[in-house]
């Protein structure tokens, strides 16, 4: 008997120990109270720097664990209660009295009875494997306290093999990474793969967009098949992808310690998990273990109208060429953003007419639903008084950072009604084409909405009769650039003539060259060789620039090479200059280039001596390791010596985007008649014209024209002023950025990046027939601003960063020619005047009672002003040019 006895006794011992053995989550003891200690800490600072002088705050309590409940039939099925006691919120860094937000405040005072009554009451957690199945808490607990505890929760949750899985917890559910060594687990939580509502937007172009990368790895050390401590860290940093010096972090860590295991309370007797919980209380309920939105309401900002009454000075159209401008021009598009169309409304109703566009700018700019409906009930269309707000309206539209599909049916409905001013039309149909290159590169071009622009857009030019209206829905695919449009460009760029003609062409220029295909380039070689007709300078020098910039066969620039000598005078030169340029700046057509240069029958002392006037060069504005920015100046002549074409480009590289920033170009055609010379050939029945078009930040606006015909010169000349015509001013926005983040913790925070533009560019075209001398000035004034803040919002404190940085400039393209005497003297200059630049960082922790504590660096400097070199024979032109003028040549006409 007493041997059956021991023999039964075995058996049940070694059944209890093969079910132990095969736990695959932590497991607690019966009848114990496991006590820790919890932090939970949270920095806010610049990238680079120490955690030391961050803003933050820690919050540290303690920590009762015991075990409620057993399934029966299954030891890896548990109820496990977790209560926070002794709440404490305090700093994480040493500071004096003085700046010491949390002195003399209790607990209860800074998080209010209320919120530390329910931090206090207990949370239930169902372990199934480590796992937590169910969170039960309760049903009325904020949600500020819920997420606490969802923070906490969720440091539970772990496995005890190595593996990958799948998680639910408060960030989400998230890929996780499992590293199990003997009595220690490291959990890696891959935090971009976490499934969680998300709120926010980021810029379109990536260079003037925000890096963001976020890290969270937690650390368990075991004891007897339980936690012995657990460290959770999580990082986020953000910078700004055109400067990577300014940015932002975020550090949150969670540590919890075993301080002792004590006597606990019994197990609670039951079957099933839901009659445990029914014995805790009716307001017990199970509720998701991923956080849900709470953030606190700013009870003493102003409202709308208070704050544009205190920025409204600022925004006079004399100050838009000052950093203030910029800062705010931001900060009134942050306010409008939280208020309502009715709001909205009652500003623009109220302002005068000097300060309504820049009204309009910041209200269009955004890109809320109330904005929108505030802006289309604001603007008549109809009405051609208020064309100039319609104007700032649409530009804001095709510069918008984030455009919904509501934005574009809205504008295709526009234009489907009256408009009357055609000018407005012309511009608001290119807009949708910016619109629709927009969305399509957020993988938005099924959308209903941009289908129906897209094929408006290509019937209606297909159907177009009338010169002004093809002009018009080719600008608008110079802004979509969709490759179903390319055949129509094709044959607009070889059949037609002219205006028309060129247009086509620098449309088909802005594609990227995967998209030109060998018809593409074999309509650009008919057209550069004028195999079936003859055509205008240039479209053909666009053509070659195509081919070259679009990997050429040896053949294709054997071809162009071979050409040089059989052109018109100054095409020969411009030829000659491009193809220097693209071997001196190592473009990537350069190495076949020098390979066929080998070849003497390209390369030869007759071709590559001619002389002439046009020229085209590039070089590096800057050079840094996040973006390079290059110039580009070329100008061609007609071989009468007057301008044909001017052409500044300014362009933005990153390692993986590049950003088409600026550019000017200035044409002239038919102008031979006012100095008795003769047309090139293909030119002769040429109407006068001069005009302007420009692209700025990847977006073709509508070009400007300063005379269409000869009657119109001679009237232009003979009542000019010498102003220059603006081409666009305005504000503009360029980074947008914008992220909520769930911190681990229980804390959310928000991170918002917004960078803008007041910009003047304009630009005029001057003859002295007296002095025989033509004159081009663009001049592009700019001011800067980007500010960013990052914040972390737990109700009763507040802790952020904000950093600023502004700057102001100018940069002018002058063009003087001579033709008093040939060779014409041309000189070309671009210069840059001296610019303020201001950084600052705030770090700042706040109470909502008002009190606050700020930290403050800033930088100021003065960048030099520079004339940016060109080729050296530009240099030696400028010299004569200055050197024969008297002071009477600044008399014209």
């Amino acid at each position: 008997m007493i041997l059956l006895t021991v023999l039964f006794l075995c058996i049940i011992s070694t059944y209890s120990a093969s079910v132990k053995g095969h736990t695959t989550g932590p497991s607690l003891n019966n009848d114990k109270l496991y006590k820790f200690a919890y932090s939970a800490e949270v920095y806010v600072d610049q990238v680079k720097a120490s955690l030391q002088r961050s803003a933050g705050y820690r919050i540290a309590a303690a920590v009762d664990v015991n075990l409620l409940w057993r399934n029966p039939n299954n030891d890896d099925d548990q109820l496990v209660k977790v209560t926070i006691r002794d709440v404490q919120v305090e700093n994480m860094n040493e500071r004096p009295a003085a700046k010491n937000i949390f002195k003399g405040k209790s607990t209860e005072k800074l998080i209010g009875k209320e919120y530390l009554e329910a931090l206090r009451r207990p949370m239930v957690l169902e372990l199934v494997r480590g796992k937590v199945k169910n969170f039960y808490s309760h049903q009325n607990d904020p949600a500020f306290t819920q997420n606490i505890k969802r923070g906490l929760a969720s440091l539970f949750q772990l496995q005890l093999h190595s593996g990958t899985a799948s998680e639910v917890d408060v960030s989400g559910k998230c890929n996780t990474t499992y590293h199990v060594r003997q009595n220690q687990v490291t959990k890696v939580k891959a935090l971009e793969s976490c499934e969680i509502e998300k709120q926010g937007f980021s810029s379109h172009n990536q260079i003037l967009d925000v890096g963001r990368k976020a890290t969270s790895a937690t650390v368990y050390v075991l004891e007897d098949s339980f936690i012995k401590s657990i460290k959770a860290e999580e990082n986020y940093v953000f910078v700004l992808n055109s400067r990577r010096k300014t940015g932002a972090k975020i550090v949150s860590k969670q540590k919890l310690e075993l301080k002792s295991v004590q006597a606990g309370p019994g197990l609670i007797a039951g079957k099933q998990v839901a009659g445990v919980i029914k014995t805790l209380g009716s307001s017990y309920v199970p509720v998701p273990l991923v956080a849900e939105t709470a953030k606190s309401e700013c009870k003493k900002c102003p409202s709308l109208s208070e704050h544009w009454q205190s920025i409204r000075e600022y925004l006079h159209p004399e100050k838009l060429s000052k950093a203030e401008a910029a800062r705010s021009f931001l900060s009134f598009i942050q306010n409008v953003r939280k208020a309502t169309k009715e709001e909205i409304l009652q500003i623009m109703r109220r302002e005068n007419k000097e300060i309504l566009p820049q009204i309009v700018d910041a209200v269009t700019f955004a890109q809320t639903p109330a904005s929108l409906e505030a802006m289309l009930e604001f603007l008549d269309f109809k009405d051609e008084s208020t064309s100039v707000l319609q104007e700032r309206f649409l530009y804001a539209c095709g510069f918008a950072s984030h455009p919904s599909e509501h934005l574009l049916k809205s504008l295709t409905a526009k234009f489907k009604d009256d408009i009357a001013n055609e000018e407005i039309r012309e511009t608001l149909v290119i807009v949708m084409g910016a619109l629709i290159r927009k969305l399509c590169d957020r993988e938005g071009c099924k959308l209903p909405a941009v289908a129906e622009a897209k094929r408006m857009i290509l019937n209606r030019l297909e159907k177009a009769k009338k010169g002004d209206n093809v002009r018009m829905y080719l600008l608008a695919l110079k802004n979509a650039l969709l490759p179903e449009a390319i055949p129509l460009l094709l044959k607009y760029a070889e059949s037609e003539e002219g205006h028309i003609s060129n247009l086509a062409a620098t449309a088909l220029q802005r594609y990227n060259p995967a998209f030109l295909t060998k018809e593409v380039k074999k309509t650009m070689n008919r057209i550069y060789h004028q195999n079936r007709r003859v055509h205008e300078k240039t479209v053909r020098t666009t053509a070659a620039a195509i081919i070259l910039n679009s990997n050429p066969s040896h053949m294709e620039v054997r071809n162009i090479l071979l050409s040089i000598g059989e052109l018109p005078l100054e095409m020969n030169k411009y030829m000659l200059s491009m193809i220097q340029d693209i071997i001196r700046f190592e473009m990537p057509s350069s190495k076949t280039v020098r390979q066929v240069l080998k070849d003497m029958r390209a390369h030869n002392y007759d071709r590559f001596s001619k002389t002439g006037s046009s020229s085209a060069y590039s070089g590096y504005m800057t050079r840094g390791p996040d973006v390079t920015s290059t110039y580009s100046l070329d100008i061609l002549y007609s071989g009468s010596g007057i301008l044909r074409r001017s052409n500044m480009n300014i362009q933005l590289f990153s390692k993986n985007a590049q950003l088409h920033a600026s550019q000017v170009v200035i044409e002239a055609q038919g102008l031979e008649s006012i100095i008795a010379a003769t047309p090139d050939e293909g030119e002769e029945n040429l109407d006068s014209f001069a005009g302007m078009s420009a692209i700025l930040f990847d977006v073709q606006l509508r070009p400007v024209t300063f005379f269409q015909g000869y009657g119109d010169l001679m009237s232009k000349m003979l009542s000019a002023t010498g102003d220059p015509i603006n081409v666009v001013k305005g504000l503009i926005l360029l980074t947008d950025y914008s992220q909520e983040i769930q911190l681990q913790s229980g804390p959310r925070a928000s991170t918002e990046f917004l960078g803008g533009l007041a910009i003047d560019i304009s630009g005029g075209m001057e003859f002295s027939l007296w002095y025989r001398e033509s004159k081009t000035n663009v001049k592009n004034r700019v001011a800067m601003f980007t500010g960013g803040n990052v914040e972390v919002d737990s109700f009763f404190i507040k802790a952020g960063m904000e950093t600023t940085l502004e700057a102001e400039t100018t940069l002018d393209f002058i063009s003087t020619v001579q033709f008093s005497q040939y060779p014409f003297l041309v000189c070309m200059q671009m210069e840059k005047v001296e610019s303020p630049f201001r950084r600052q960082v705030t770090k700042y922790e706040s109470l909502p009672s008002g009190r606050r504590y700020t930290a403050r660096r800033g930088r100021a400097q003065l960048l030099p002003g520079n004339e940016f070199p060109l080729h050296q024979e530009n240099s030696n032109m400028c010299k004569k040019v200055f050197g024969e003028k008297d002071d009477s040549s600044s008399n014209w006409f």
